[in-house]
């Protein structure tokens, strides 16, 4: 039982999509094989064997223990984040590992964004962009709810419609 006690909580959660209907699961190879009744001359010589297509995993744990890092060594925070997710791709959505990839701020999903994160030159988390706030955040959509690190984004004339702006850390 203490074993159980002592591990540590996932940093993902399976996301309730029954609300958006039905998902397909994209079959099996096998039921598509034999679909295509073509003559011999007009089969493709290979056949694609399509992936399973993995539905609804919420990273937001994952961003929120991120964020909550920041300013400390990557390596400590990258080895924890992989030994408590099910893929390590998911981490690279907030933090940026070269220069030229940096942004203040990432969307993820609809309308959740967060801060952009990267290594600075000692190995360290760091937030891109300390002083981007809730207020910068471009809002497109008066009937949605926007959220920056978890918190809800005022709509203001100051980012209301706010355009995009490319910014440039090199």
């Amino acid at each position: 039982m203490r074993a159980h006690r002592d591990r540590k909580k996932k940093l993902y959660r399976r996301e309730s999509v029954t609300s958006r209907g039905p998902i397909a699961s994209g079959g099996e190879y096998r039921w598509e094989r034999h679909s295509k009744q073509l003559d011999d001359e007009q089969l493709p010589l290979r056949e694609s064997m399509h992936g399973r297509i993995q539905h609804g995993m919420d990273y937001t744990p994952l961003f929120q223990f991120l964020l909550s890092k920041v300013g400390q060594p990557w390596s400590e925070v990258h080895s924890e984040a992989v030994s408590r997710l099910d893929k390590e791709a998911p981490i690279f959505y907030l933090v940026a590992l070269h220069r030229k990839n940096w942004q203040s701020y990432v969307c993820c999903g609809e309308s959740s964004y967060y801060s952009g994160l990267c290594i600075d030159e000692h190995g360290i988390l760091q937030k891109v962009n300390p002083a981007f706030t809730a207020e910068d955040v471009p809002v497109r959509c008066r009937c949605c709810t926007y959220t920056f690190n978890g918190e809800l984004v005022p709509v203001t004339e100051k980012n209301w419609q706010k355009p995009y702006e490319k910014e440039s850390w090199e």
